[in-house]
């Protein structure tokens, strides 16, 4: 696989458990208010990647201090060997949290079915009829709700996750989001933070105001 990079440690990235994070390279999404701009291009032009070899060594020299893998973006579920990495992290015996943008049902479904999945964090950006001016692309929201559906019926532990752009989403569209939450589903509002906004146009206090 492709990373962009690696946090050996995090006591709030996995609820519940001592985690290492892998930030996958590549995202099919360009979101304006996205922070990670150095992980959107598939093959990075100006820094290298992180060997994946690191990765599963550091994880091997850390067994029975580190309980789980964050598979973060970048957008994870866009690189093929994706399902055969988590298989070998899951030899190690760590619990696999998946951070996605729900994109891609279909490899969610391969993901849960092949049981390389402990638990799901799920973005919604916006109301589906904002999701292309959230994403800053072209997106099918069936597929969304797709993922949505899919989660939600896995039994998995999981949680959605909203980013309250207040420049780019109302209270009404705050609401709107929350209704497209399944009932026995966590929405958890993450607090927008405009200093590396993609958008230069949402980095400057005027915007947020």
């Amino acid at each position: 696989m492709r990373f962009g990079g690696f946090q050996p440690f995090s006591l709030s990235d996995y609820p519940g458990h001592v985690a290492a994070i892998a930030f996958a390279q590549g995202c099919n999404f360009r979101c304006p208010f996205c922070h990670n701009g150095d992980l959107l291009a598939a093959i990075p032009s100006e820094k290298n990647l992180y060997p994946e070899s690191e990765i599963l060594r550091t994880l091997e020299r850390r067994m029975g201090q580190l309980e789980g893998l964050v598979m973060s973006g970048g957008e994870p579920t866009l690189q093929e060997d994706l399902p055969r990495f988590l298989a070998t992290v899951k030899g190690l015996g760590y619990r696999v949290k998946l951070d996605t943008n729900g994109s891609r049902p279909d490899v969610l479904a391969q993901l849960f079915a092949q049981d390389l999945v402990d638990y799901v964090a799920m973005d919604i950006k916006a109301p589906l009829a904002k999701y292309n001016r959230l994403s800053g692309v072209a997106v099918d929201t069936s597929a969304i709700e797709e993922s949505i559906a899919l989660i939600t019926w896995s039994k998995l532990p999981h949680h959605f996750r909203t980013t309250a752009v207040g420049p780019l989403l109302s209270d009404s569209d705050m609401h709107a989001i929350a209704a497209m939450t399944p009932k026995d589903s966590e929405l958890v509002v993450q607090p927008f933070d405009p200093e590396n906004a993609l958008d230069p146009a949402l980095r400057t206090e005027a915007a947020i105001a």
